[in-house]
This record gives structure tokens, C-alpha cells and sequence, in this order.
């Protein structure tokens, strides 16, 4: 057999054994295709998604724990970190607004709902209360209520993801007060224990592959191909508008620190994919995190930036629920005025915030909205049901991608960002190796190295001031100083 036939496919398994991009890929794809032939048997797939959430849910307050903390700890000032916070919300309720405008622009100008004709009295709005398990919305009040924890064990067993941010910023606040004189031992056991707290991940994404087929194959299980026939239209439209959000996102981020968005994209593009197959973004926290403090974020900004963006700056689902929202009320025959639109804006500004981690979040929030406005009956949310969970893909790449663009952006407002190594590694110039990677040798796609990470000094060109140690044995030669005294055997 020629080499080049042979080499093929060695190079392929090799991709395939070190690509969690490749298998995540292969995984997707052969879960639309048991979808589609076995109905019935993907729909018993579902707890090999389920699982892997929530395996992942297991171990991300911890990390965001001791990320913060360290980050806090290490960059030793504490009001460098307050500025970040405010800086960070500052930029997600800018980014979300323009969201939600973006979103009611979009359906006003396409009127994806229009000729619908559709009775709100034959829709079944007890379907919307069992998707939502009976379940609310926080008040604004009940929300920063929820958010100050009760308990410092309560916080890690509910992972609450604020709360444990502010037990963080306490423990960091404290290591900063008493400095590392007093308590010597405690910064380096929560570095100590991050690592295995990355160790960890490396684990548990070895089962990716797995979470992705199963989730895939209970998508299309389930709903099937034909919903996207019957609301092709709102479903173009959210993707349409998602894309136009992205492009603005692009720009912004080149405008704020000259990095390109496409460029970070194909950096985290195993991260995407995952994303996209398991219909979460919490499932790739981890990794993203670790890549953004490979890029040259500095740890406290990724720490405190990302895991509250996941609360406050859920660009995607504000995109849907403006648009959702128009096209009820179009499918319905409600004509909304201008002042009831900008009072689904404001509505949907308070709302939108206490989605994070609640069941039919989306159904709640758009329930509300309908409740405020009076001219929409409630019942009539229950047309989104079936394209819902089709939605999720552009939710979950929309508010990804603005959370990480928020890390960048705030860092560099902050002075937090080395531009330089961020453009190095989104260049490709620098290969990095995440924390819970098995070291081989090679990069992630199983390619060399462009570029080290990190100089060894050659030996031959000593730094200045550094003595150069001589490989001959040092001798400890005794000195008299006193006539009288004789000197100690060496």
C-alpha cells in the first residue's frame, strides 16, 4: 500500500483520538441521524445530556470560587476589582438593551407572526405551565435579595453562581487585609485546589461526545424537521437578527481592542460546537474560562466578568423574547403601539435579568411581558412551544459570544488585557495547552507548536546581575578573622 493511502487513515484516527472538536462533530452529526431514523429510541437518550450537565454544574462554583479569589488575591487591589464589576455592568445592560432594540426592530420590519389569524381560546395554556414547573420570575427586590447568601455551604449547594461570587470577593477582600504574613497557607491551598479542580474537567469532557449525541438525538427526536416548516419564518428571523448582533459585536470588539471576533470563534470553536450540541453554556464555562485566561484576560477579570455575565448580559434570549413577543401579539391580531413596545423594552430589561438556572425561564419572562402590556392573552404564549427548543442554538452562541466579548472588553478597559499575547494566541502564534489537557507534545489539533509559550534563558547569555553557577563543587574554605579565635570545621 502506497504511504500516502496508509497515512490517511492514521491521520484521521488521530484527529479523531486528540480533536474534542472532530468528536464532538462526529457526535452531532450521528445524533440527527438516529434522531431522524429512531424516533422513539432517541427519546430514551436524554439522560446521556442531562448527565453530563449535570456533572458540570457539580464543579463550576468552585472554580468560579477560586478563580476569583486567586485573581483578587493576586492582582492585590480590591478597588481595581469593584471598578471591573461596575464596568461589566455597564457594558451588559448597554449590550442587552441594544438586544431587545435590535429584536423589536426585526419584527416590526419582517412581521414574522402577521396572517396568522390564530384563537387564543384554542391554545393550551396549561402546556406553558407545565413546561415552566409552575415556577416564577424573581422580583427586582427578591432578585438582589437571592442574591446575598445565607449560608457559606447553602451558596456551593444551590450553585448560585452570584452568591458564591460575593463569598468569593469576601474571601479575597480578607486575604488582601491580612496579608500573606498571616495566613501563609491558604492562597496556595485554593490554587491547589483549582488544579484539581481542572483535572476534574479534563475528566468529565472526555464524555462530550457522548452528551452531544444523546442531547442531538433527542432534538430531533422529539420535535422532528417539520417545525421548522411551520414557523420557518420567526425561526429565519431570530437566526437573521442573532447574525446582524454578532456583526455589531465583531465590530465592537475590534473598536475596543483591536482583536477579531472570527479569530477567537475558531479559538474556541470546540467550545461552540459543545455548546450547541448540549443546548447549554454552562457546560463549557470552564473551558472558556481557561481560554480567555490564556489569551491574556487577567484572572480577576475573567472571574468576575464571565460567570456574572451568565446572569446579567443573556444577549440571545433577549434577542428571542422581543421577537418572541411582537410575534404573539402579530399571530394573535394585537396591534402594539409605540409606547406598548418601548414598555416590552422596559419590561423585558428587568426580567430578562432573573432568567439564569430557572426552568421555562423564557416562558415566564414572556408571560410577564404579556401580563404587563394587558392586550395579549396569556394563553397565547403557548404558540412558542414547539420552536422553543430550536431556539436554543442561536441563545446559546448569542450570549457566549457576548459574554466573552464583555471579558475582552471590560479587561481592556480596565487595563486587565495583554493585547499583544491575546493576538498571539488568536493568530495561532501561540499554541496554548488548558490546564485539564493531557501534555503529549502537540497542540490541540495534533499540530506542533508555532511558537513556545514560554524563552528559556540560553546558558550561554546570562541575564545581567545573575551569577552564572560554575559546575565545579563549591568548597567552603574557613576564614580566620581572630588571631585568637580558630575557625569552625566546614
Amino acid at each position: 500500500m502506497p504511504p500516502s493511502e496508509s497515512s490517511l487513515p492514521r491521520r484521521v484516527a488521530r484527529t479523531l483520538r486528540t480533536s474534542l472538536f472532530a468528536q464532538v462533530a462526529c457526535a452531532l452529526v450521528l445524533g440527527i441521524v438516529v434522531g431522524k431514523l429512531w424516533p422513539g429510541f432517541a427519546a430514551d437518550l436524554q439522560p446521556l445530556g442531562d448527565g453530563f450537565i449535570r456533572l458540570i454544574k457539580t464543579i463550576i462554583s468552585p472554580l468560579v470560587f477560586c478563580v476569583v479569589v486567586v485573581g483578587i488575591a493576586k492582582a492585590g487591589d480590591l478597588k481595581a476589582f469593584g471598578r471591573i464589576g461596575l464596568k461589566a455592568l455597564i457594558w451588559f445592560e448597554v449590550a442587552s438593551t441594544l438586544a431587545l432594540v435590535i429584536g423589536l426592530l426585526a419584527a416590526n420590519v419582517v412581521q414574522p407572526g402577521s396572517g396568522m389569524n390564530v384563537d387564543p381560546s384554542t391554545l393550551n395554556a396549561s402546556a406553558v405551565d407545565a413546561k415552566t414547573g409552575g415556577g416564577h420570575l424573581p422580583s427586582t427586590a427578591q432578585f438582589v435579595l437571592e442574591a446575598i447568601p445565607t449560608s457559606f455551604i447553602g451558596a456551593f449547594a444551590e450553585n448560585s453562581l452570584l452568591q458564591v461570587l460575593i463569598l468569593a470577593c469576601l474571601v479575597g477582600a480578607a486575604l488582601l487585609h491580612l496579608g500573606h504574613t498571616k495566613v501563609p497557607k491558604v492562597l496556595p491551598a485554593i490554587e491547589q485546589a483549582q488544579e484539581i479542580i481542572f483535572a476534574i474537567v479534563g475528566f468529565v469532557m472526555r464524555l462530550a461526545p457522548i452528551a452531544v449525541f444523546g442531547a442531538m438525538a433527542v432534538l430531533i427526536g422529539n420535535y422532528g424537521l417539520g417545525v421548522i416548516e411551520t414557523y420557518g419564518k420567526l425561526i429565519i428571523l431570530c437566526y437573521a437578527a442573532a447574525a446582524l448582533f454578532i456583526a455589531l459585536l465583531a465590530v465592537a470588539l475590534k473598536v475596543v481592542t483591536g482583536l477579531s471576533l472570527w479569530k477567537f470563534l475558531r479559538y474556541i470553536r470546540e467550545e461552540m460546537l459543545l455548546a450547541l450540541g448540549t443546548a447549554s453554556t454552562e457546560s463549557v464555562l470552564p473551558r472558556v474560562m481557561q481560554k480567555l485566561r490564556k489569551a491574556g484576560a487577567r484572572d480577576d477579570a475573567v472571574g468576575l466578568v464571565l460567570p456574572t455575565g451568565y446572569s446579567f448580559n443573556l444577549d440571545g434570549a433577549s434577542l428571542y423574547l422581543s421577537i418572541g413577543t411582537l410575534f404573539i401579539a402579530q399571530a394573535v391580531g394585537v396591534d402594539l403601539s409605540l409606547s406598548q413596545q418601548i414598555t416590552v423594552v422596559l419590561v423585558l430589561m428587568l426580567t430578562s435579568k432573573g432568567m439564569a438556572g430557572i426552568p421555562g425561564s423564557a416562558f415566564l419572562a414572556l408571560s410577564a411581558t404579556a401580563s404587563s402590556l394587558g392586550a395579549i392573552p396569556a394563553g397565547a404564549v403557548a404558540l412558542l412551544l414547539g420552536v422553543d427548543r430550536i431556539m436554543d442554538s442561536m441563545r446559546v452562541v448569542t450570549n457566549l459570544l457576548g459574554n466573552c466579548v464583555a471579558v475582552f472588553a471590560v479587561s481592556r478597559w480596565e487595563g486587565a488585557l495583554d493585547r499583544e499575547r491575546a493576538r498571539k494566541v488568536l493568530d495561532g502564534e501561540i499554541v496554548v495547552q488548558l490546564d485539564d489537557e493531557e501534555p503529549d507534545g502537540e497542540g490541540p489539533e495534533g499540530a506542533e507548536p508555532k511558537k513556545p509559550e514560554l524563552k528559556k534563558p540560553d546558558a550561554a547569555e546570562p541575564e545581567k546581575g545573575v551569577p552564572v553557577p560554575s559546575e565545579d563543587p563549591v568548597v567552603a574554605v574557613p576564614v580566620r578573622t581572630d588571631k585568637g579565635a580558630s575557625p569552625e570545621a566546614g
